[in-house]
């Protein structure tokens, strides 16, 4: 039975009627090692279990979620993109939308959800970030496909929220991965590779750190989240780092009723 979804809810400051949450690996039928409410299609779970999941999730929705098939690149999904897919999920690591109730979806287990909103709330996006998107402009991308929706919007007013990802604590990588960032500052760079005593060559990464200043280099003023380990918090999240054999949780975010307000709450 399920018990009922965990939502985590993004403190940000954006208008009504966008809504917008993160579901927790809590209130869901899968068994061990993907208990219990994994969203992940290609995880290793049982097929029925996950889609018991997805059923229990669109209760909490206006729709459908418009679920991506993610592979660590920087493709945009967007509205006329989807309307011309002919069947199944669209290959791409981020979505936007200026449709009312359409549900954007982001499925991570260590990687960051990005979810971005307008200050007039009419357009919305949904990035998957992991270093390899967030090294390729994922973010970027998405921002300038929020532009495209939305002519007069300005990269300023937009507000950006950084959910549930592996922190600077438990991320480690090598040189690959360093040298991915290379041109990011130095000064960043030195703050978000801290070196491992020890370990050549390897290096604990803040990706909260490097995703905020690509955002602000982006021209975005408005950042929040950025506060969670998903590695450390084994109650709450699905880690891939932690685990290897996990689930995934969402982050989904959508547009609710047909009028847009002005200005933020």
């Amino acid at each position: 039975m399920i018990s009922g979804i965990q939502q985590i809810e993004p403190t940000w400051a954006v208008p009504k009627q966008i809504q917008a949450f993160c579901t927790t690996r809590e209130g869901g039928v899968s068994k061990p090692p993907f208990n219990s409410l994994n969203l992940g299609l290609n995880a290793g779970d049982d097929l029925d279990d996950v889609l018991q999941n997805r059923r229990a999730l669109r209760s909490h929705l206006p729709a459908e979620p418009a679920w991506l098939k993610q592979i660590h690149g920087t493709t945009v999904s967007t509205p006329t993109s989807r309307s011309d897919l002919l069947s199944g999920p669209f290959e791409a690591d981020a979505s936007v939308t200026n449709i009312p109730n359409e549900v954007l979806a982001i499925l991570t287990a260590d990687c960051m959800p990005v979810l971005f909103s307008s200050k007039n709330g009419d357009v919305v996006g949904a990035a998957h970030a992991g270093w390899r998107g967030l090294s390729g402009g994922v973010l970027e991308n998405t921002i300038r496909e929020m532009r495209h929706l939305s002519p007069d919007l300005l990269p300023k007013d937009i507000a950006v929220w950084m959910g549930p990802a592996i922190g600077p604590t438990a991320f480690e990588v090598g040189e690959d991965v360093l040298e991915a960032f290379a041109g990011q500052s130095q000064a960043i760079l030195s703050e978000a590779f801290k070196s491992i005593a020890g370990s050549p060559g390897k290096y604990l990464a803040n990706l909260y750190l490097l995703a905020q200043d690509r955002l602000r280099s982006a021209g975005i003023e408005r950042v929040y989240g950025g506060d969670f380990c998903t590695s450390s918090d084994s109650v709450n999240f699905f880690s891939y780092r932690r685990d290897k054999v996990t689930g995934r949780f969402a982050s989904l975010i959508w547009i609710e009723g047909k009028t847009p307000s002005s200005g933020y709450y």
